[in-house]
Formats: C-alpha cells, structure tokens, sequence
C-alpha cells in the first residue's frame, strides 16, 4: 500500500527526472563530441527529441496533479465557493473528455506503427514507442482528472474540503513563503 501512495504521489517527477537526465547528458555528449573532439554522434539529437516528447506528456499529468495549467480565472474571482467548485468540475470534464479522444485516438496511431514496424533512422527504435508518450502521458492525464472529479465532488456534496485558488492568490501566497 505504501508503494501505491508513493507511486501515486510521485510516478510523473521520477519519469520527468529521468527523461530529463537523458535528454541533458545527451545534448551535453554530442556538444562535447563536436566541438571538442571534432566528431558528432549520429543518435544523440534523435534520443533527446524522443526523451522531450515525453517529457511534453508526461508534464501535462504532472501539471494537472499539480494544478498548475495555464488557466483563465477572471470568472472564479466572481464566483462564490460552491460555484468555484461546479466551474472546476465542468473545466475537468472538459479536459477528459479531449484527454480520452487523444487516448484513442494516439493508441491507434502508436499501434499501426508498432503493427508497421517503422523504426527510427539512427538508434532503430520502434517509432511506435515513441508515439505511444502521446496514450499514455494523456492516460495518466485523464486518471489525474478523475481523481481531482473525486475530490470537488466530495467537496461539493459537504464530505471534504477543496481550497480553490485564483493564480493570483497563489502567486501571493508563494510570495509570503
């Protein structure tokens, strides 16, 4: 159970973690390969665009675990609490709804090209592990959306309590920190 909490807690910084290593020391060996020793490496550039991609998906879960996307909050300012919730729940539906048609909709795409067996130029890679970062970054999307859509509905129904910040209130608050 324990190992449940942390995963759930942590899966997104640990894959972002790791991708991003990747993804640095990639660039950082071919810089030095070339300007240093005059010669390049032919699959760096290739490892550090596919470590980016999912970097890309994966931080969109992370941005929803977090709530911390790009958000227009003007209409939250005006609202009262309980209507700050109802608002927060339709917003989420939304999201998982699009999270859900690109969850379809990119499995299709990665498993035609797994089916194909299209591989990438310089490190022969499957390209259909490289489209799948698009089904399961949103994936993991779409299970943060669901456990937020717990949440405010527990919140709204009186079980639980949801503080719902404007950006501007959070932007205060890490000020005062």
């Amino acid at each position: 159970m324990r190992v449940l909490k942390w995963l759930d807690k942590h899966i997104e910084e640990v894959f972002l973690v790791v991708f991003s290593v990747i993804m640095v020391t990639a660039i950082f060996m071919q810089v030095f390969m070339r300007y240093v020793l005059g010669s390049s490496l032919a699959w760096s550039e290739e490892l550090a665009r596919y470590c980016f991609i999912w970097l890309v998906y994966l931080g969109i879960s992370y941005g929803v675990r977090k709530q911390r996307h790009i958000k227009v909050d003007i209409v939250l300012i005006l609202l009262k609490d309980k209507w700050k919730v109802v608002l927060n729940i339709v917003a989420n539906l939304i999201f998982l709804a699009f999270a859900v048609f690109v969850i379809i909709y990119g499995y299709g795409i990665a498993s035609k090209l797994l089916a194909f067996g299209q591989t990438s130029p310089a490190l022969q890679l499957p390209m259909g592990l490289v489209y799948l970062a698009t089904p399961v970054g949103m994936g993991l999307t779409a299970f943060r959306l669901i456990q937020q859509l717990i949440q405010l509905i527990r919140t709204l129904i009186g079980d639980d309590h949801v503080e719902i910040k404007t950006e501007k209130e959070r932007l205060l608050e890490n000020q005062e920190v």
